[in-house]
């Protein structure tokens, strides 16, 4: 796999700024997975650390899938993690929380990274860190009016992603919101769904998208 600039991870997020989050995914099921939701649109797919060999997958879907979709890991909170992601070809962090020593890692090495924030607080500190790319987490518990409180002391270029609980049908109160984009954890995947299930869900949510 050639590396991808951060540049051109940036571009692929923002075309479809749309997270798919494989939660649970094994070896076994990634490559299949991917295939039913990269058809469906998506370009950014994360597989969390708490996946079983979730670093094995995450290099599976580099070679596969790296020139099409900017791929890597979540639930990243450690910064030896960074390197071996990267090493396996991720070039994508994200983090439930904000560590300023995780995120200058990730941007150390040129890769896209999504600290997750709720708080005005939280939020700084990641920008002070360097990162753009915000996930409000989790969204669900917060709701639009605090993601339109954020945006409204935010510097303008930063981007807030909700993740959490967001629902298809809640895509339009998010955006008018100030949403950048969206993260889909069982809301599009779930070990326990087929992958009939997981390509309907996918295709759902992203004409919920574009119809938002």
């Amino acid at each position: 796999m050639t590396n991808t600039s951060l540049r051109s991870t940036d571009s692929l997020l923002h075309a479809t700024p749309l997270v798919a989050i494989l939660r649970g995914v094994t070896e076994a099921t990634v490559l299949e997975v991917a295939r039913v939701v990269v058809d469906a649109g998506f370009r950014v797919i994360e597989v969390p650390l708490n996946s079983p060999n979730a670093l094995a997958s995450i290099r599976l879907l580099s070679d596969a899938f790296g020139q099409e979709c900017v791929c890597g890991a979540g639930t990243v909170t450690d910064v030896a993690d960074v390197q071996r992601v990267y090493d396996a070809g991720g070039r994508l962090i994200v983090a439930p929380n904000v560590d300023q020593s995780v995120i200058a890692a990730a941007l150390q090495l040129n890769m896209l990274v999504m600290p997750g924030v709720a708080t005005a607080t939280e939020a700084f500190s990641a920008v002070k860190a360097g990162a753009t790319q915000l996930k409000l987490f989790p969204a669900s518990t917060y709701g639009p009016n605090h993601l339109r409180a954020l945006r409204a002391v935010l510097p303008q270029h930063i981007k807030l992603y909700p993740v959490g609980g967001v629902t298809p049908n809640e895509l339009p109160a998010w955006k008018q919101a100030g949403a950048a984009g969206f993260g889909f954890g069982s809301e599009l995947f779930s070990p326990r769904y087929s992958i009939e299930e997981v390509a309907q869900r996918a295709h759902a949510i992203v004409s919920s998208y574009q119809r938002a």
